[in-house]
């Protein structure tokens, strides 16, 4: 039996994946932190984190982590809590392609698996945002196809233990994975 909360939420961009996140984190009632994985690399992406920003509820409480996922998630799981991760593809890019231009982080495939323990052992409710970025041509060049490949492998690891999955599309919801109720 899984007694764990775990809402996985993917789709293209702008398909609406964060807002349905935050709306799942509002209903939830529960006191919510967002995790926010993003890293500002220029104005027009401040831009977007402030739109994100604004939509938001003042009251909701804010962790920014950019590269050590697992170990924030572990340290504000609490249950009776809800944490809503945006989102496991900038993660990612910031493990593949760090800001100083160094190699990817050589112990990237280590924090997927610290991720997935985390998640599968978290008494928090849940909710994981990734762009489903797999549905489109193969990519040039051996970077963006690592980053393609591995970001694939990341959100099946996740859609894996996740009790609910659902596929944003023109912003509308699709179920792929329900709750047992």
């Amino acid at each position: 039996m899984i007694s764990r909360d775990l809402t996985f939420v993917l789709g293209g961009a702008r398909s609406g994946k964060s807002l349905h996140a935050e709306q799942l984190a509002s209903a939830s009632a529960l006191p919510v932190t967002y995790v926010a994985t993003a890293r500002i690399g220029d104005e027009e992406f401040a831009a977007r984190v402030a739109r994100h920003r604004e939509r938001r509820p003042a009251h909701w409480a804010l962790l920014e982590a950019p590269l050590d996922l697992p170990q924030a998630l572990a340290r504000i799981d609490a249950a009776g809590h809800c944490v809503l991760i945006d989102c496991l593809t900038l993660w990612l890019a910031n493990l593949l392609c760090p800001a100083d231009g160094s190699p990817p982080v050589a112990d990237y495939l280590d924090r997927f698996a610290l991720l997935e323990q985390t998640l599968m052992q978290a008494r928090s409710k849940i909710i994981v945002v990734s762009n489903e970025i797999g549905l489109g041509v193969v990519p040039l060049g051996a970077a963006t196809r690592l980053y393609v490949d591995e970001l694939g492998r990341l959100n099946q690891r996740i859609a894996a233990i996740s009790t609910q999955v659902t596929m944003m599309v023109a912003g509308l919801p699709l179920h792929l994975k329900q709750a047992n109720a």
